[in-house]
């Protein structure tokens, strides 16, 4: 991959979830005193925390990773060229061909199309072959030692470790992004708890091995995030001369047939359909990038990462798979 797709998934998750704060002063055996009798009174079996905390030390390139993350200066034209690459289309179709029984079927169920699911398999981890290599409890440690989102990063943390204590994944295997994001669908312990399914039915929610549960995991994620079933994201538009540009909003959903009565039409040239959807207008990049009808759904997508240029990345791929 061009972009690794760890760089793209968790913090912007939580957008607005904890005010940033200044680092404190501290040692790290003090930090680790504090954070060990947090976990232990969640629960947090003293063996674990031994095997945890056993020589544990900063991981310094999370730190890096963290106060570097690129994504939102890049170009939208880039960022679009990155994800929606020849290899993730002709991969994504060849796995839609390939799992199409398993993946109708979980789409079916939950009321998410198979291409998005794919879609979001592949931006992520490109399919599962990039899942990271970070230890999860060490990282999630240390970006709550480093203060700016500590108590984000402490819950995390302890979910981490109910993950181990549940047997869902032995600790030595718990390896993931250095944002803490683990299995092929890069979830976060919190967002594990609340989405992962065992659609297999073996006992665990195996999201690092199981494509079952990884995909079943995706899906409920998006029908319970609020995916409509039968809407798509958005689509590109071509905008007439004399447009009024300051409409661009991504909370502003009017009827296409205010849209299409603007002069909005599709970015092939056809007339918008008449249907009875609501739509909002938007630049994810540049205007001179392109500009786009968004459906609820791109706000579904905002829900799994909190950026524009992934939600609408991630639809043109599903499109593109779709094909």
């Amino acid at each position: 991959m061009i972009i690794p797709a760890l760089i793209l998934v968790v913090l912007m998750v939580f957008p607005m979830v904890v005010k940033a704060q200044t680092t404190v002063p501290r040692t790290q055996e003090a930090f680790v005193s504090q954070l060990r009798a947090k976990a232990q009174s969640q629960g947090i079996s003293e063996r674990l925390l031994d095997q945890v905390f056993h020589g544990f030390t900063v991981d310094h390139k999370a730190i890096a990773s963290d106060k570097s993350q690129a994504e939102d200066r890049l170009r939208f034209t880039k960022y679009r060229k990155n994800i929606v690459s020849d290899y993730r289309v002709k991969r994504g179709r060849a796995l839609y061909a390939k799992h199409r029984m398993l993946l109708d079927k979980i789409a079916k169920e939950y009321g998410v199309p198979a291409p998005y699911i794919v879609a979001l398999w592949g931006t992520e981890t490109s399919f599962g072959a990039v899942t990271g290599n970070h230890n999860i409890p060490r990282a999630l440690a240390t970006l709550a030692y480093e203060g700016r989102r500590e108590e984000l990063f402490t819950n995390e943390f302890i979910l981490a470790l109910k993950m181990i204590q549940e047997g869902h994944v032995s600790y030595d295997q718990m390896k993931g992004s250095w944002a803490g994001a683990m299995g092929q669908c890069q979830f976060m312990p919190s967002s594990f708890f609340n989405y992962a399914v065992d659609y297999d039915g073996d006992g665990r929610k195996n999201i690092w091995h199981s494509l079952p549960d990884v995909f079943a995991s995706i899906a409920n994620y998006l029908k319970q995030s609020g995916w409509i079933a039968d809407q798509r994201w958005g689509r590109q538009i071509l905008l007439p001369t004399q447009f009024d540009v300051s409409q661009e909003d991504i909370n502003a959903f009017r009827p296409l047939s205010f849209w299409s009565s603007q002069g909005v039409r599709f970015a092939h040239g056809g007339a918008l359909p008449q249907l009875p959807m609501q739509a909002a207008f938007i630049f994810p990049g540049s205007p001179e990038e392109g500009a786009y009808l968004i459906y609820p759904n791109f706000h579904v997508l905002l829900k799994w990462n909190f950026s524009r240029l992934f939600a609408t990345a991630v639809g043109l791929l599903a499109d593109e798979i779709a094909r």
